[in-house]
């Protein structure tokens, strides 16, 4: 394998350029065009992974909206008719905001994959890759103006504004 910076040949699976220093690590995937594959991220909690690998639902989003709305209408039906209920519907309503979240949640991922997969396809007025003209690569590119070349050109000329004099009347203001 070869170095890109200064083509010193060196040992295949080597990570840096012996000559140089380098880093040679990506090169036989770039030429390969192969990416690199990276490591799966070590979540902590198996529930939080196992809830964020799965395919969002349009099921499951509606399935916990409705148990929200069942938990508050169960609530507000405690309150009115059961045993002390006046004192505990409340509690209620904590599943209920919690199914409301989940539901609400669930849409949001959902659109935000469909929003995702929209944008990884291709757009319709965009030129495809063969029908672009092939680059000629035996023309030389004109070279880039210099920095300095537009601040430095006022120096051979002579200012044509004339001298102040001043006499001993006159003082500078």
């Amino acid at each position: 394998m070869y170095c890109p910076k200064c083509a010193t040949q060196n040992v295949d699976g080597a990570s840096y350029c012996r000559a140089c220093g380098a880093n040679i690590s990506l090169v036989p995937q770039a030429l390969s065009g192969e990416l690199p594959v990276a490591a799966p991220q070590p979540w902590p909690d198996r529930y939080y992974r196992k809830r964020h690998q799965r395919e969002p639902r349009i099921e499951e989003a509606f399935r916990a909206i409705f148990m929200g709305i069942a938990f508050t209408v169960i609530s507000i039906l405690v309150s009115k008719y059961a045993p002390s209920g006046a004192t505990w519907w409340f509690w209620l309503l904590i599943p209920a905001c919690g199914m409301f979240a989940k539901g609400f949640a669930e849409l949001a991922r959902l659109r935000a994959t469909k929003d995702r997969r929209s944008a990884a396809q291709p757009q319709v007025n965009s030129v495809p890759q063969q029908d672009l003209p092939a680059s000629r690569t035996g023309e030389l590119k004109p070279p880039a103006p210099s920095v300095t070349e537009g601040t430095t050109r006022h120096l051979g000329i002579e200012l044509k504004s004339p001298p102040f004099e001043f006499s001993d009347t006159q003082k500078p203001s």
